[in-house]
């Protein structure tokens, strides 16, 4: 049988078989301290499809360092069909500085296809563009909600995809939302040049979540097993289908003042079901926020001092939220909770 072309990438020669960290230039700091788009490739012995996992498009969602981290530990990677490109931090200036953006104040996330001589964010993305995306054939982007909110583990789905919505469901998080495309963002980008990406969310920004993490690893394992890249072995078995929401809301905050939180993310309501309330500092006037429709909560606000109007509780609007409930439990039972467990 023939042996399998070598991977390329920025001039180093992945074999098959081998695995590899690569460091692509991107920019270099006053200090002259160099910047490198940091990539793990991973070249299998057989043939497969090109799959890339990225993290830390915004600086201080920092869950998907973790969960790429872990999945490069995963036994399931041995033996491996096709080529995986795990980037678990790709805007390194809002890392290190614990900020969303990069240091010219643009969203990464808003400045997709890029130019290669335009603004450093507009640069940063033509890269990964160029690089990653184009060497590609389906992605997995990691989310987290912004610092002082919460998300429960989710899929952002864009509609009418029906090959997405197949891997959404290999991958089993909790809760399936439609997410329409947006204008410089990664995934409206990839999908222009053919290639799919699947958009997760969970956690808190510059936080690790254990739910969120265990849910990470387990539906990226999950997808690569559809796609044929892996085996069973050290895949954890989905035990809950996905609710697939038709919609959410957001419940804002009738008025400022002390936000109090009744219900944690992952919970069910119903119609009526009172989420929390706001009060003046003195206790003398309070207004509740009551659900007005069935659903899960998928995100929630942790800060208690809020204005009038700021986003408290998402909501997912589904009459399976029970059903859903039951999954979040099961994610925390599907893989480990430290590196010395073997069940991946």
């Amino acid at each position: 049988m023939r042996r399998r072309d070598a991977f390329t990438l920025n001039g180093h020669v992945i074999e098959t078989g081998t695995r590899r960290t690569v460091g692509v230039p991107v920019s270099t700091l006053s200090d002259h301290t160099p910047v490198d788009l940091s990539v793990h490739v991973i070249h299998g012995n057989k043939p497969g499809p090109v799959l890339f996992v990225s993290a830390a498009i915004h600086g201080d969602e920092v869950i998907g360092v973790e969960i790429v981290r872990r999945l490069l530990r995963a036994r399931a990677l041995d033996s491996l069909a096709g080529t995986l490109m795990a980037i678990p931090i790709v805007n390194s200036f809002g890392f290190h500085n614990h900020s969303r953006y990069l240091p010219d104040r643009r969203d990464l996330n808003r400045c997709f296809p890029g130019l290669s001589e335009g603004s450093m964010a507009s640069r940063l993305a033509h890269i990964f563009m160029t690089e990653i995306v184009a060497r590609s054939d389906v992605g997995i982007d990691l989310h987290s909600a912004a610092i002082h909110r919460q998300n429960l583990p989710q899929i952002r789905l864009t509609p009418d995809n029906d090959r997405l919505a197949e891997l959404a469901r290999a991958f089993g998080a909790p809760v399936i939302i439609p997410s329409k495309l947006r204008e410089g963002s990664l995934r409206m980008a990839a999908e222009e040049a053919g290639v799919d990406v699947l958009l997760y969310e969970g956690g808190e920004g510059l936080r690790f979540d254990e739910l969120a993490v265990r849910a990470g690893v387990s539906g990226i394992l999950r997808v690569m097993h559809h796609l044929g890249m892996i085996g069973t072995r050290g895949v954890p078995k989905l035990r809950h289908a996905s609710v697939l929401s038709g919609s959410s809301r957001w419940y804002r905050a009738p008025a400022g003042g002390i936000f109090r939180g009744y219900i944690p993310i992952g919970a069910a309501v119903t119609p009526g079901t009172v989420l929390g309330a706001v009060s003046d500092p003195f206790g003398e006037v309070e207004a509740e926020i009551t659900a007005e429709t069935g659903g899960i909560v998928i995100g929630r606000s942790n800060m208690p001092a809020v204005y009038e109007g700021e986003a408290l509780f998402h909501i997912a609007e589904t009459p399976r939220a029970d059903h859903a409930a039951e999954g979040v439990t099961a994610h925390l039972e599907a893989a480990p909770l430290y590196d010395e467990d073997e069940i991946i």
